[in-house]
């Protein structure tokens, strides 16, 4: 994927997240991009370790990986800087 597309793709992961998680009033645009971007390396890093695949492109599976990997990443910032 291209950088424009890592954007798109990690703009509407990181959006997606943190209505899941409840942090969607306290995230501007960016930090969505940088959720899903982030979270989309930990959930294919995260699928690699047990036998899946990744993120393989703009698809659904993809989506998925990126999302819960960006859930993650947002509920461990949770933990580790608690709840404002």
């Amino acid at each position: 994927m291209g950088i424009i597309s890592w954007i798109i793709f990690g703009a509407i992961a990181g959006w997606l997240a943190s209505i899941i998680v409840g942090r969607n009033d306290q995230q501007g645009c960016l930090m969505n991009i940088v959720v899903g971007v982030v979270g989309a390396a930990i959930g294919g890093w995260v699928m690699s370790l047990i036998g899946g695949e990744g993120v393989t492109g703009f698809n659904l599976g993809s989506f998925v990986v990126a999302v819960v990997g960006a859930v993650l990443l947002l509920v461990v910032v949770n933990i580790v800087f608690g709840r404002r």
